[in-house]
């Protein structure tokens, strides 16, 4: 009965895919997947990234739709760097928890009470936020972004863990917000030191979205593009993986004959896991859910956005 029903359920992912291909052809559409979607949605798109490569694609493709199977801040990023663009995500509920933990009256109080800080928000923030905003940032240029900036005063929004990571490599003061991914705080050095007793011969890597304390157990600490890369170009045949599971496909993808192990069982997103192939299919048939973001916000937010795109 078992493999019956993979089999009928493979066959049900063929007839979707088949559909998908079919509909963006129609529609000159794209898929673009964060790395933190399943694997049956990486699988269909087009690019596969983090939050910084997939804001690059937005900025210059030329197809006339972008679906976006990430969550709703990446599908606003994408909308304010392609405006004429109908940009489309398969499922609205797909939040993310961190960049509802800062708001634009708190970011605006902090401004007033430092008057001469520069603000650098990591990409995970709204649109309103990043209008707020002088110049973005993501996991993977973070601290080329902090030190390219006029200041030596920075307000740093949302995640006090990434915050606290990029300090370290900067002489400028930060000011961090007391945000978190829930996802990444969860892991904790009691989990890491149980599978590195576990597995031995296989190094830690982590992402600076984790708790400072996790953070210091890391062989390796980067984005999760700089995590495969360096997997993929490691000697090491065997590693324990400290960031969310969706990262495993890109992993095995690249790396199919080493070994990954992730930290704990609790590296899952929940919001990045609501897509489906099937709500992909549906978002392209029915022109929607479509993104908006009010062309007032977008023009402000767009500038913090650009700024960042251009930092070498």
């Amino acid at each position: 009965m078992e493999a019956l029903a993979l089999e009928r359920k493979a066959e049900q992912h063929r007839e979707l895919k088949e559909r998908i291909a079919q509909l963006k052809k129609e529609r000159n559409a794209i898929i673009l997947a964060h790395y933190y979607q399943r694997d049956e949605i990486q699988e269909v798109a087009d690019f596969r990234g983090d939050s910084f490569l997939l804001a690059q694609k937005a900025a210059s493709t030329d197809a006339e739709v972008i679906v976006f199977c990430g969550v709703h801040f990446m599908g606003e990023s994408a909308k304010i760097l392609a405006p004429n663009k109908t940009v489309l995500i398969p499922d609205e509920r797909a939040g993310c928890p961190m960049a509802d933990m800062v708001n634009v009256d708190g970011l605006r109080a902090m401004k007033k009470q430092h008057p001469n800080a520069k603000v650098v928000a990591y990409i995970n923030t709204s649109a309103e936020v990043k209008s707020e905003t002088d110049i973005c940032c993501t996991s993977a240029n973070a601290i080329k972004v902090i030190n390219s900036v006029d200041s030596d005063e920075i307000i740093w929004v949302p995640d006090k863990n990434l915050g606290d990571y990029v300090s370290k490599f900067t002489d400028k003061k930060m000011i961090i917000w007391e945000g978190y991914c829930n996802t990444h705080d969860m892991l904790t050095v009691k989990d890491v030191e149980e599978m590195k007793a576990q597995y031995p011969n296989a190094q830690f890597v982590v992402h600076p979205e984790c708790r400072p304390e996790v953070v210091k157990l890391g062989e390796f600490v980067g984005s999760t593009t700089a995590i495969i890369k360096y997997c993929k170009e490691s000697d090491c045949q065997e590693f324990i993986v400290g960031t969310e599971d969706g990262t495993g496909y890109q992993l095995r993808l690249d790396s199919p004959h080493k070994t990954f192990h992730f930290a704990t069982k609790y590296l899952v997103c929940p919001n990045m896991k609501v897509n489906n192939l099937k709500k992909v299919v549906k978002c392209l048939e029915t022109n929607s859910p479509q993104v908006y973001v009010p062309p007032h916000i977008a023009d402000q937010a767009r500038a913090s956005l650009e700024r960042m795109l251009q930092v070498k």
